[in-house]
């Protein structure tokens, strides 16, 4: 036999509230500012008197966007266009429950406003009390217009924030000719706008239009005909003020005159797209070795033509700052101002001091062998040796970067010797009263 689990309601704390008067308005289903309502939903309440009387059907009433929905004494109580299957009147001694159920479902995102006005039986105490929710949003988004923002990109506005169900979900058609026929390769939502990538550049100039498919809301509704179009032009790249190469107009006079089916004008059209094409490549050629502006895979290959010695995993804002301090570096190098100004540059680390090594040496005629006998450099190298200090502990990756800095931009007879950063405080083991031993787990410090 299976095993059913019931849901249970557990409740943790029950504060009691002293009612301001009768009858009272219980059990409303939508609840009074609630959101998101489906649409086919009924509308429930309880009217509850806490005292002796009861309720007074007859004089109770409920409206619904000021329309009279229910009315105790009427015949019929319940009015048309809320006296579906699912409406219901039921009294007790203290409380009238009462289900309206619309034949008309609400509207997407509608204001529902409630109206009850009921008494007491006797008419010693009255209520009028009214309450509203929210509909919940079936309206689907509707394309606002598009506009094509680079030769691959066209960028398509919506009414509301949206979400990108199909990347490929946008259809493109050339409404004027000549043009290159257009497919989606990607697409990204940026609020109330979505980002399209196409697979070639747009011809410029020329009307398209396009169908969306692959965009719903945050409700989940998808975009319907007839809001899913819009037209916009293909992207003509900036070109300079004085410019002027129109292959259409340097053909002779007689070639263009005896043009009568305007052929030959589709097919210099044709030619002058690739043509332009080719003139905007070239006029964003400055972008590219501009630092500021330079795409990234561009960055890496100025990097690489400055002659970067650094083997360092740098984001796209790095690369962009070592492109513009990596010549000053080299005027540095060999200096030890130089070598701060790199160790900071890439770890943000400031260096205490690069100072003369100092090692002890065999000294002839004064060290004792076996005694304070320790083979050591000669003068020669200590000359030329430092060490680098700084004040903060450092990681492994930090170590060997620095030492990799240093190696590179040092002088090139010197020598570099010792990386000395402050060692870790020493663990002390104090002593502990009522656990330690005297003798055993006692120490002197």
């Amino acid at each position: 036999m299976p095993v059913l689990e019931l849901p249970g309601l557990y409740a943790d704390t029950v504060a009691a509230q002293i009612a301001a008067g009768r009858p009272l308005l219980l059990n409303r289903d939508p609840g009074p500012g609630e959101l998101g309502v489906p649409l086919e939903w009924f509308i429930a309440l309880d009217i509850v008197d806490p005292g002796p009387d009861g309720i007074d059907r007859p004089v109770t009433r409920v409206l619904v966007d000021g329309v009279l929905a229910f009315e105790g004494g009427g015949a019929p109580e319940f009015k048309p266009g809320f006296d579906g299957p699912r409406a219901a009147a039921l009294q007790t001694a203290d409380t009238l429950r009462v289900v309206l159920d619309p034949t008309t479902p609400f509207a997407s995102q509608a204001l529902v406003t409630v109206r009850v006005v009921t008494a007491t039986a006797g008419g010693a105490f009255a209520l009028d009390e009214t309450y509203s929710f929210v509909a919940e949003d079936r309206t689907p988004p509707k394309v606002v217009g598009a506009q094509a923002i680079a030769p691959k990109v066209v960028r398509v506005g919506f009414d509301e924030e949206v979400l990108v169900t199909d990347p490929l979900g946008f259809a493109f058609v050339a409404l004027d000719l000549p043009a290159v026929p257009v497919a989606p390769v990607d697409a990204i939502s940026e609020g109330a706008a979505v980002r399209v990538t196409v697979d070639t550049e747009l011809t410029p100039d020329v009307r398209y239009q396009v169908t969306v498919t692959g965009v719903e809301d945050q409700k989940e509704n998808a975009v319907v005909v007839p809001d899913d179009v819009a037209v916009f032009s293909g992207y003509r790249s900036p070109r300079p003020a004085g410019r002027r190469f129109d292959l259409w107009s340097m053909l002779p006079r007689h070639n263009r005159r005896d043009d009568v089916t305007g052929d030959l004008r589709r097919f210099i059209a044709c030619l002058q797209e690739a043509l332009d094409l080719l003139l905007a490549e070239g006029d964003r050629f400055g972008d590219v070795f501009d630092i500021e502006r330079a795409p990234e895979g561009f960055l890496d290959l100025i990097l690489h033509d400055l002659g970067n010695p650094f083997p360092f995993d740098l984001d796209q804002l790095d690369k962009r700052r070592l492109a513009s301090v990596l010549v000053e570096m080299y005027r540095q190098k060999g200096t030890a101002i130089g070598i701060e100004n790199a160790i900071r540059f890439f770890l943000g680390i400031d260096i205490t001091a690069i100072t003369p090594f100092n090692g002890t040496t065999l000294v002839l005629g004064e060290s004792e062998l076996g005694v304070d006998w320790e083979l050591g450099p000669s003068d020669r190298f200590a000359r030329y040796a430092f060490d680098v200090e700084v004040d903060i502990p450092l990681s492994t990756t930090e170590r060997s970067q620095i030492r990799a800095i240093v190696d590179y931009l040092k002088p090139a007879h010197t020598h570099f010797v010792d990386l000395n950063e402050p060692m870790p405080p020493a663990f002390i083991d104090h002593w502990e009263l009522g656990s330690s031993e005297l003798g055993e787990t006692t120490e002197l410090h």
